[in-house]
């Protein structure tokens, strides 16, 4: 890389690379710019999961290198800024996914509801992204009550916990930790940007009064008239 091209760009404490005011060249470093960014673009909007930066370094022989992946990238980013679209940086990769503003308008389209939790199963992962690692039994000294399989089950194949190791305690227990996935699921990049615990208790809530209208019998109606002697409803 020339020593141009290193003063347009900052390395971040985790190695990436932060885009400065320097606006990228159509021919820098003897890369195409547009049509790196054609490519990555190209491969980003054919698939639907993250992407990793090593995973898109694979698209150009020969590498072009960390750090121009990340500046195309971020350069990528700021072309759909605004758009019904967006390029978000995720916790295992860069994904273009729909505006959250949009997403009211887009659920209209589906045919089927996302699935609701129980206050048991948001509990339950509440304590596991705030406290992980965490075992089985922490759970339940925790919660003061006994955690189901079930429970642990569903978020298992939810793919948003995984068994990380065991404590080295009488009987092994499992520890359980979230999953890049879980943050992915999300649109986070790590547990960092998760809102403090506190701000959980209103979605909870939320879950129970939920949870109360869903098991209250439907109110029968009024009768509105008669017909052959039998009563008609509407």
């Amino acid at each position: 890389m020339s020593d141009s091209m290193n003063q347009q760009t900052a390395m971040q404490p985790d190695g990436e690379i932060e885009q400065t005011d320097a606006p990228m060249t159509s021919i820098e470093a003897g890369i195409d710019v547009a049509l790196a960014k054609q490519v990555l673009e190209a491969a980003l909007l054919s698939t639907t999961e993250p992407v990793s930066n090593a995973v898109l370094r694979r698209l150009f022989e020969p590498d072009i290198g960390a750090d121009m992946i990340c500046r195309l990238l971020t350069d990528l980013q700021q072309d759909w800024h605004g758009r019904s679209a967006e390029l978000v940086r995720l916790a295992s990769g860069w994904r273009f996914q729909t505006r959250a503003d949009l997403q009211l308008y887009l659920d209209r389209l589906k045919e089927t509801r996302a699935p609701r939790y129980s206050r048991a199963v948001l509990e339950t992962l509440a304590i596991i992204v705030y406290r992980q690692p965490v075992t089985r039994g922490d759970i339940e000294d925790i919660r003061g009550v006994t955690v189901s399989s079930q429970i642990v089950k569903l978020l298992e194949t939810r793919g948003w916990i995984d068994t990380i190791g065991h404590r080295d305690t009488p009987g092994r227990p499992a520890l359980y930790a979230t999953t890049k996935q879980f943050l992915d699921d999300l649109g986070l990049r790590s547990l960092s940007e998760l809102p403090p615990l506190a701000e959980l208790e209103g979605v909870l809530d939320l879950v129970d009064t939920a949870e109360a209208a869903s098991s209250t019998p439907a109110e029968q109606p009024e009768p509105s008239g008669t017909a052959g002697g039998q009563q008609v409803t509407q």
